[in-house]
């Protein structure tokens, strides 16, 4: 609604601008001329509005590269037809360098605009001893949930940035006609308020669509390097790519498998048996952490709680396994 009324308050002061403006067409049109000039501002006006609202899609970052490519341009333009004075050349291709230098500015400074730094959205003055930490969320973390435990704990400081083009996948998760992913997807979106709402952590929404990159992995990565931060996900592959690129990685499985309890062999401990196991008169338990126990000569025992003694642990891409023989047996 302001908007609205921003834009009605805009035309109409093109149409008073235009009938005071009117004199100007008073040979051509006589006493018409006010209604003209009327009709003409009101026309500008609406031009105008048309154009901001299909301007919507480009972003502050390529409005200012490309003014910013348009000012280098004049400027070159300025000091080659500086030379060409020099040199006794005809003045009359100074506008056409100085248009033509302009455009090539602007579409370079738009091709490249990804490596300028010095653009006004990415500048921050700050001390360099004071660098802040920014973490980009994948989608995959934020289904995970484990974050916003992990913010409340308060191990991790620094800024969350939530690219829209991982809101935009959350949100087709979540309006997905299968119903594992649509409770997936809006599990992702209560946990993203419930970040917000915990005050934990500076939770910021990244605008930057980059159309140009199809896939949304590939576009993690490229905001990453923008914005020098890190990643924070639970993608195994995602986690490849990334560290391959340069790109720092805090990826949560790795975080807990660091927490898990360290066990050595020899050690006493208790599991409760709830499977039989892969091999003759195997049992499986699992201990609080998740970390599967592989227990011999105890299929018999499925449903109990036992002491079992560590003989050996495994450690694999998926995860630990330990193995384990009953205190009976020692």
């Amino acid at each position: 609604m302001p908007f609205t009324i921003v834009r009605a308050f805009f035309v109409l002061l093109c149409g008073l601008m235009g009938f005071g403006m009117g004199d100007i067409f008073k040979t051509t049109f006589g006493d018409f001329a006010p209604y003209v000039g009327i009709g003409l501002g009101v026309l500008l006006g609406l031009i105008i509005i048309v154009l901001e609202l299909t301007s919507k899609r480009v972003s502050i970052k390529g409005l200012s590269a490309a003014v910013f490519g348009i000012v280098f341009g004049i400027l070159f333009a300025r000091l080659i037809i500086e030379v060409f004075k020099l040199m006794n050349m005809p003045e009359d291709v100074n506008g056409v360098l100085i248009v033509v230098f302009a455009y090539l500015g602007m579409v370079m400074a738009l091709r490249g605009k990804d490596e300028f730094n010095i653009i006004i959205p990415y500048v921050k003055l700050r001390r360099e001893d004071q660098r802040e930490e920014i973490i980009v969320l994948d989608t995959s973390v934020i289904i995970d949930g484990r974050i916003a435990d992990i913010c409340h704990t308060k191990f991790i400081e620094g800024k969350l940035v939530i690219p829209r083009f991982v809101l935009k996948e959350l949100q087709q998760i979540a309006d997905s006609a299968d119903p594992i992913k649509r409770n997936r997807g809006r599990r992702g979106l209560d946990m993203l308020n419930k970040i917000r709402k915990s005050g934990h952590m500076e939770v910021k929404i990244h605008e930057e669509d980059l159309p140009e990159i199809r896939d949304v992995d590939a576009k993690l990565i490229k905001l990453a390097k923008m914005l020098n931060a890190k990643v924070f996900t639970n993608d195994y592959n995602l986690n490849k790519i990334a560290e391959l690129q340069g790109v720092s990685v805090l990826n949560i499985n790795e975080l807990a498998n660091a927490l898990k309890p360290v066990v050595i062999p020899g050690e006493l401990m208790e599991a409760k048996i709830v499977k039989e196991g892969k091999e003759y008169n195997q049992a499986v338990a699992y201990l609080d952490d998740g970390t599967m126990v592989v227990i011999d000569n105890a299929k018999h025992l499925i449903g109990q709680t036992v002491k079992v003694i560590v003989t050996s642990v495994l450690q694999t891409a998926a995860g630990r396994m330990i193995f384990a023989k009953l205190e009976s047996q020692r």
